[in-house]
């Protein structure tokens, strides 16, 4: 993959859980033990004009529930770049 990034424009990449407790206040905090492993675990990112979606995914993992951290369930809209 490493020789054809520059033909990657979006990775869709599987799910942390958010390992299964976090907080979260839209546009104030986000965080979960998840940031202490992974960088980048929830959401979208971009870097150098390519983007990554990382989902938190929709159920859990060994503990039943989660605390802090709303399941998820990811619907993107790929648009077409317009040409000029």
């Amino acid at each position: 993959m490493k020789n054809f990034s520059q033909f990657i424009h979006l990775t869709l990449s599987g799910f942390t859980h958010g390992m299964l407790f976090g907080i979260e206040i839209p546009g104030f905090i986000k965080w979960s033990p998840a940031s202490l492993r992974y960088p980048k675990w929830a959401g979208m990112y971009k870097e150098r004009g390519r983007y990554l979606h990382v989902n938190r995914g929709f159920g859990f993992l060994a503990f039943p529930g989660k605390v802090g951290m709303w399941p998820e369930i990811t619907v993107l809209t790929l648009k077409r770049k317009s040409e000029s």
